[in-house]
């Protein structure tokens, strides 16, 4: 059996407890080295095999677990964040289903997720935007033309970039040129929950060179749009005095209060 586990954002208590007891139980781990916390291997029992994948291609990955399969062993392929966001895992699942290997996958918080928690933020603020927009800067891995920056930006939605801290400047450029102002509130947060976890909240037009002075140009989440300001916004209508639910009736309010 292979079960892909969500690594979480990075802090090693916000592994699921799901995922924890995976690890615990495994025979043999396959881990992205490069992204997710070593501690999270403190959970794996003596005896477990562990492999870090990003000294590994995919076939070397696959031919790991075809072994491990074969002495009727647990795998734990452990993957940063969610492995649904830029995990890379449906062409391993497709191998897994072609050779009749069972597998399941279990969730995991995702640097978005943990990025807005550092900052205590909340991306979908009634009034201003309610849409998070997942997405990277074309790179060595294309993006379709429909969800071009250019495209996305247009929406007015909250912008999340992965796997663009390398791009800001190219980013701040199209974002700029897309129609977005100089003063759209930005927020950069590196390695979200990690002990060496950075942060910072800037406009557009200061955003690479921001960037640039903290030294950050990887494993950063970018954010981008009105929501970063946590200003302006609404209240919810959920809690509002005269909004009923399935749960409390409204009270009507008239114009004298």
């Amino acid at each position: 059996m292979v079960h892909f586990v969500g690594a979480g954002p990075g802090a090693k208590d916000l592994l699921t407890i799901r995922g924890k007891e995976l690890i615990e139980k495994a025979d043999l781990i396959i881990y992205a080295g490069s992204l997710v916390n070593p501690e999270l291997l403190d959970f794996a029992k003596k005896e477990c095999e562990i492999f870090d994948s990003s000294k590994l291609t995919l076939q070397e990955v696959m031919d790991i677990i075809r072994a491990a399969e074969k002495e009727s062993k647990t795998t734990v392929r452990l993957h940063t964040g969610d492995p649904s966001i830029y995990g890379a895992i449906r062409e391993q699942m497709d191998i897994l289903e072609k050779e009749n290997i069972a597998f399941d996958t279990t969730p995991g918080v995702s640097s978005f997720c943990g990025a807005a928690a550092s900052l205590n933020m909340e991306y979908t603020l009634p009034g201003i935007t309610q849409s998070v927009i997942i997405t990277r800067i074309d790179g060595r891995t294309k993006v379709p033309e429909s969800e071009s920056v250019e495209a996305l930006a247009s929406h007015g939605a909250t912008l999340v970039f992965f796997l663009s801290a390398k791009e800001s400047s190219r980013l701040s450029e199209r974002l700029l040129k897309s129609g977005l102002s100089e003063d759209t509130p930005c927020a950069v947060v590196y390695r979200a929950t990690w002990p060496d976890e950075k942060k910072f909240i800037c406009d557009l037009k200061d955003l690479s060179g921001n960037m640039e002075s903290f030294g950050i140009d990887r494993q950063a989440l970018i954010i981008v749009g009105k929501a970063v300001a946590q200003s302006g916004y609404e209240l919810s209508r959920l809690y509002a005095l005269d909004f009923s639910t399935g749960y409390r009736k409204g009270t009507v309010v008239n114009e004298k209060g």
